[in-house]
């Protein structure tokens, strides 16, 4: 059943679903408002049930136009991806309601959606679900939304011990914050109690998370690699040095600190390596992809690391027979399920950093490999040809949101990537040795010490390279652009003069 599932429909309908999800909010008509939900939705549908029937008459009556009916098909595809973006565009969260005027607002009370963040001050951050909002004279009223609170400091640690689930009562201030991104409301707390924990398997998981960072923490008190360990394994930045953070983004190198594909390919190649032989092939697959479950659930929710996920879930499913295990397809789906399942990630810089980062390296990437196949050596070709496609194809959107660009990044990769693979699989198998026979992790101490170092010294040395100024990101997008079809273009034509000649070579 799976072999008949054609890639060019999948990828169809993956652009309509991205049109439907980002083009109304561009437009400024949507997140609820004019062409979305429901309206925009029925109006899609009319306008491809008027096409298709239009298609089916026109190739009916004139022999000539049969083939419109494929195009009637790859129509129908990107329609229905088109339905699909808009209505998860529609639903992509749920407005404030703070059920009283806001300015009159001096205590709330809901659930941490998400493990508090302990940020510059010794403050925590967190999103909470509101389910009631206090005012003067201690009124009390039912509210609902998710609104992000900072938390103080006394209260931070307690907090995040916690963790996600736990309904808390706070007192403090409301304000509207105008910056950044987008509108949005935040409060500030000056005061925290806990009203309920969170449910048993939230703080069993809570606890999960806790042990590994106290161990992290512990070694970090002797070597500084800790902090960095836990960054790369659990997307826990509280221990993480500020500097190398700062060295990071300006060696253009932020992607290897984000959880996302990198980090997890780190995770399915162990398991592959551990499990492929003794399990064969499918049931390590079925395993590795019980043990992703768990890792994510234990990491939490990142756009990033939920699309590789959620790629490798789908790659199982390839193995199995269910569709053809094609890269770009797997892409497609999973940006289709994603925005389903949470359609706020879809408007994180993450998600859409993180889609456009793996597309260029599958389309870009792979032509630039193709054109200069057999110029260079292909251990180093492979991975500059899917940065610089990455590059490419994110160079808009970087330009946009951060008016910045890095080209040192797409070679300083190059390094750093082998050397935080090294360092992740070493961190880990610290902490099995932690947990079996902490004597023994000491060994390992050294390793780790050395490899943070050289990590820290190569961002290092690319961050004085000067970045490219990104201030007209209009330009950047066109100029990208314009290049990657370029590359295409002379791809196809290498391709089409190879083929013609294929047969005449023997």
């Amino acid at each position: 059943m799976g072999k008949r599932i054609k890639p060019g429909l999948v990828l169809y309908a993956a652009f309509g679903a991205a049109m439907g999800f980002y083009l109304p909010g561009a437009l400024f008509l949507g997140r609820g408002e004019g062409f979305s939900g429901i309206k925009g939705i029925l109006v899609v549908l009319f306008i491809l049930t008027a096409a298709l029937c239009f298609f089916r008459v026109l190739a009916s009556l004139y022999p000539q136009f049969r083939a419109l009916r494929l195009t009637a098909v790859y129509s129908a595809a990107f329609a229905a991806g088109l339905c699909l973006g808009i209505g998860a565009a529609g639903a992509q969260g749920r407005r404030l309601n703070f059920g009283i005027p806001d300015r009159s607002v001096t205590a709330i009370n809901g659930a941490l959606l998400e493990d508090p963040r302990i940020i510059s001050g010794g403050r925590a951050m967190a999103a909470l679900s509101l389910r009631e909002c206090a005012g003067n004279a201690g009124l009390r009223v039912s509210a609902s939304g998710d609104l992000t609170v900072f938390f103080p400091e006394d209260t931070a640690q307690r907090l995040r011990e916690f963790g996600r689930g736990t309904v808390v009562f706070a007192e403090g201030t409301l304000r509207e914050n105008s910056g950044g991104q987008g509108s949005g409301w935040i409060f500030s707390a000056e005061s925290m109690h806990i009203v309920k924990p969170a449910p048993a398997l939230e703080r069993f998981r809570t606890g999960i998370r806790m042990d590994f960072i106290r161990r992290f923490d512990a070694a970090g008190n002797t070597a500084s690699w800790g902090g960095l360990a836990l960054a790369l394994w659990l997307g826990v930045r509280d221990s993480l040095d500020s500097g190398l953070t700062t060295l990071y983004r300006n060696a253009g190198c932020s992607y290897v600190l984000a959880l996302s594909g990198m980090h997890l390919a780190v995770l399915a190649s162990l398991i592959a390596l551990l499990l492929k032989k003794p399990l064969g092939l499918k049931a390590a697959a079925v395993t590795g992809a019980f043990i992703i479950i768990l890792y994510c659930f234990i990491v939490g929710p990142m756009p990033s690391l939920n699309r590789a996920a959620l790629m490798y879930l789908l790659g199982v499913l390839a193995v199995l027979g269910a569709f053809p295990k094609e890269p770009m397809t797997l892409l497609c789906l999973s940006f289709m399920i994603q925005i389903i399942i949470s359609p706020r990630s879809g408007y994180s810089i993450s998600f859409i950093l993180s889609y456009l980062a793996l597309a260029g390296i599958l389309i870009i990437g792979e032509a630039l490999f193709s054109l200069f196949a057999g110029k260079a050596p292909s251990g180093l070709l492979q991975p500059l040809c899917a940065s610089l496609g990455a590059f490419l194809a994110t160079a808009g959107i970087t330009a946009f949101f951060f008016g910045i660009l890095r080209p040192v990044g797409i070679v300083t990769g190059l390094v750093l990537v082998p050397l935080t693979t090294v360092f992740m699989i070493g961190s880990l198998a610290w902490l099995v040795l932690n947990f079996a026979f902490p004597p023994l992790s000491g060994f390992l101490t050294l390793t780790l010490t050395f490899l943070y170092r050289l990590m820290e010294k190569t961002v290092s040395l690319a961050s004085g390279a000067p970045g490219i100024n990104a201030s007209r990101p209009l330009v950047i997008i066109i100029l990208s652009l314009v290049l990657s079809l370029f590359i295409l273009w002379f791809e196809s034509r290498r391709y089409a003069s190879a083929n013609r000649l294929l047969p005449f070579s023997s």
